[in-house]
């Protein structure tokens, strides 16, 4: 009884930490849709990481149901709102090639794959089943969303300039992964666990290759794919 005494309130305080510090990271594209707003464009900037973004959040939403567990729910919740509204933004500013594209994305992948595989998980899957499977799910795209920028990495390495990998967006990055790595280990939730040892990792290396770089001449040219790129580390945050 000790032991639980002493665990569930500091598990319940790292999962408060873990949802503040993703909302931080989750909230880092605001100046990128500001500048949409105010330019009227999308320009050159991508759709693709914030719907990707929004079907991770909602496969963390279906499987914080199935778990019960509220923290979980809470973040992505939040998360599922915020990409929402990114993506409503990009889609009335956006060129209509851009707009078509983006719209058969989210209806494909947001709307199609999500609903067929909660139609499939509840028809075909009993039990515990359910939640595991949906786990691993929900662990892939976070590997997946967390190895997304190696690019940016990439980037800075080229151009010897860290003008497209905010320090401090990396530094919330690595401690949001270490929250939700501890939240899930006291939780014994692999699925939450595992993922953010992956997020850490490139954390950590992010802010190694900002620290080498952050004197280097930061007036050199970046690719003309700078601003697309960037926007899978925005993406980063979440659960």
């Amino acid at each position: 009884m000790l032991v639980i005494t002493i665990v569930h309130p500091l598990r319940t305080l790292i999962g408060i930490v873990g949802n503040l510090l993703s909302a931080m990271v989750v909230l880092a594209p605001v100046p990128t849709f500001y500048k949409i707003c105010k330019k009227k464009s999308t320009e050159s900037f991508d759709s693709v990481p914030y719907v990707v973004g929004l079907f991770s959040a909602t496969m963390w939403v279906y499987y914080g149901i199935l778990t019960a567990d509220v923290l979980l729910l809470t973040i992505n919740i939040g998360v599922c709102a915020v990409e929402v509204i990114y993506l409503a933004i990009f889609v009335f500013y956006a060129a209509p090639k851009s707009r078509a594209y983006t719209t058969k994305l989210i209806l494909l992948i947001n709307l199609g794959i999500f609903g067929g595989l909660v139609l499939v998980s509840n028809l075909l899957i009993k039990g515990s089943k359910r939640a595991q499977i949906t786990g691993g799910i929900c662990a892939s795209f976070a590997v997946a969303v967390f190895v997304a920028p190696l690019n940016i990495i990439r980037l800075v390495i080229k151009t010897k300039s860290v003008k497209y990998m905010p320090f401090f967006l990396s530094f919330f990055l690595t401690l949001s992964a270490v929250a939700w790595f501890s939240y899930g280990l006291l939780l014994r939730d692999l699925f939450v666990a595992v993922p953010n040892v992956f997020g850490f990792s490139l954390g950590v290396t992010q802010i190694i290759i900002y620290l080498i770089y952050m004197n280097h001449d930061k007036a050199s040219a970046a690719p003309a794919d700078s601003e697309l790129t960037v926007k899978d580390i925005e993406n980063g945050g979440q659960v």
